[in-house]
């Protein structure tokens, strides 16, 4: 190329650059939207100033993500061995109080009784009141709510024995409104469930509400309790019982179907969004569900995966994560697809929810981005416009 020609180049391309604003565009550029501002927040060469952790993918690491990471309601709330919860009397809860007597002529039961069945009154119906209170006569307004039944009969007991014969108490509750469990969501009859001194399991009490209503891959069971939060994903929770836990008065279960998904950019297939629909994915699955990689475009060696991952899960590979403050820390995983036995790691590395790849360009890519703008703006200049078709063509060679 002679030095004139390339003179002629640089100040074609020069004048182009110096009279963008004449270009079409579809919008305002970005040097418009930076200049024109009245007030800039930015960052030292603009960067998002998050740190991150950057893993290579092989085979020491695959034990650690061969699966996907979920919560646990046994490790949260506990409850999956023993016996049943006890569930003590609650305001709003409806009783009946029987009182036996040992015989006619006592202060419950009169000697004229004659043939009635059984020396024993059941009062009339009554709920433990906003105080936690319930009246019996002659007893007067005895503490029931948070106590086990069993303490408030020997009370009454006790405050009767001075006036009744040998008195004995037997509570029944009737309807147990301190007692119940919401269970709201994507399940087929949302609804309270009362549950009982017997003892009801998370997945008691979903059925008891008509069972889930979504795909169980997609759903997620969380399970709120006094200002504490678990999460565990359906088919674990029916696949393990020790996760099945017993509930407890006032908890709150919510039944949500979650579309798993992955995001794909750069030099794949298709970029976009990418459901897992009714299975897991691998990371080969989700390359391949995207497209798999671009011959023209693609550098097989810078293959990442952009996921947060829990520090405890990196304390086990012997990570440092003392600079990061959230126990959530950013990971990129790499992936060399140019190494053959890559691919077997990449069907074993399980995806997660939300995870996003991008696939790098080679570099011989820019560089072809950069002659092919320099051989349309220099096409006017006698011979330069074939002299970097040439170079063009060389390089696209070399990268293949």
């Amino acid at each position: 190329m002679s030095s004139m020609s390339s003179k002629l180049t640089v100040a074609v391309i020069s004048s182009l650059l110096a009279s963008c604003a004449a270009v079409p565009n579809a919008g305002p550029s970005y040097h418009a939207i930076e200049s024109q501002a009245a007030v800039k927040l930015s960052t030292k060469e603009k960067k998002v100033g998050i740190d991150y952790v950057l893993i290579d993918i092989n085979k020491s690491i695959l034990g650690y993500f061969q699966s996907e990471t979920i919560s646990s309601l046994k490790d949260g709330f506990g409850g999956g061995r023993g016996g049943a919860p006890s569930i003590p009397l609650g305001i709003g809860d409806a009783v009946e109080v029987s009182i036996f007597e040992a015989q006619a002529g006592g202060l419950f039961i009169p000697s004229d009784a004659g043939s009635r069945p059984g020396n024993f009154i059941t009062l009339p119906p009554q709920q433990i009141d906003s105080n936690g209170n319930i009246s019996v006569p002659y007893a007067g307004r005895i503490r029931a709510a948070g106590r086990a039944k069993e303490q408030v009969e020997r009370e009454i007991e006790d405050l009767l024995a001075n006036r009744a014969i040998e008195p004995q108490v037997v509570i029944t509750v009737t309807e147990r409104k301190s007692s119940q469990v919401a269970v709201l969501g994507d399940v087929n009859d949302p609804q309270k469930v009362e549950i009982s001194s017997g003892g009801e399991r998370v997945l008691d009490v979903v059925s008891t509400a008509g069972g889930i209503s979504a795909p169980g891959i997609e759903t997620y069971i969380t399970l709120q309790r006094k200002g504490r939060t678990a999460t565990i994903s359906y088919n674990k929770l029916s696949n393990t019982p020790a996760e099945n836990i017993y509930v407890a008065p006032g908890d709150t279960i919510f039944v949500n179907r979650e579309r798993r998904t992955f995001l794909a950019f750069g030099a794949s297939g298709a970029n976009g969004r990418f459901d897992f629909e009714e299975s897991s994915l691998s990371m080969g699955e989700a390359l391949a569900k995207s497209g798999g990689l671009l011959d023209s475009r693609a550098e097989p060696a810078q293959v990442a995966l952009y996921r947060t991952v829990d520090a405890k899960t990196l304390h086990k590979l012997n990570i440092d994560t003392t600079a990061f403050q959230s126990e959530e820390i950013p990971v990129i995983f790499r992936a060399n697809l140019r190494d053959p036995s890559a691919f077997f790691a990449v069907q074993k590395f399980a995806m997660q929810d939300k995870d996003i790849i991008y696939i790098s360009n080679h570099d011989s890519v820019e560089l072809i981005k950069f002659l092919d703008i320099v051989n349309s703006v220099s096409s006017t200049a006698s011979g330069v416009s074939s002299d970097v078709v040439a170079t063009r063509d060389a390089v696209r060679e070399i990268a293949d």
